[in-house]
């Protein structure tokens, strides 16, 4: 009787493990099409990633960025993007038809939201559905609010002419 709890425990061990270690093949193929550029000095700008500065000197000069603010609700609700063309898409919301609708494909669009982290993931998951004008805020509005201030607001002096 022990030996044969000791087969039934063996067996549905190697049941359960062969399930948890499936996988979807062509999806982590597809993943490693868009990974394959990843490596090196240039991984954040594979990856999409956009810094602070980028971002605001874009602004300044007039660039037509479309702001994906993908926090809750109950983060947006004291303070959000102003800019124009920004939408506010909640994470759980942005994958249905209906908002993949709102977002743009002729204008670079930049995924922000507290930290970083859900812009990484949704921002990756995008592009790897076909928006490939993607990008992500790094350090999100964290980043943002630290280094945003009056020489960022009102843009950097020329530099002189020689």
């Amino acid at each position: 009787m022990k030996k044969l709890a000791i087969c039934s425990i063996f067996v549905l061990c190697t049941c359960l493990s062969s399930v948890a270690w499936s996988y979807n093949v062509e999806m982590a193929r597809s993943y490693a099409q868009l990974f394959s550029d990843v490596g090196g000095a240039g991984a954040g700008k594979a990856l999409h990633f956009v810094t602070t500065e980028a971002f605001t000197d874009g602004i300044n000069e007039g660039k037509e960025y479309v702001a994906i603010d993908i926090r809750t609700s109950a983060e947006t609700q004291l303070f959000t993007l102003s800019l124009p063309n920004s939408l506010v898409i909640p994470t759980n919301q942005i994958f249905t038809p209906e908002k993949l609708k709102l977002i743009p494909t002729d204008k670079p669009v930049v995924i922000v939201c507290k930290s970083g982290a859900r812009a990484t993931a949704v921002g990756t998951s995008l592009r790897h559905i076909g928006f490939d004008n993607v990008y992500i805020l790094k350090g999100g509005f964290q980043a943002l609010a630290s280094y945003y201030g009056p020489k960022q607001a009102y843009g950097k002096p020329a530099a002189p002419k020689k």
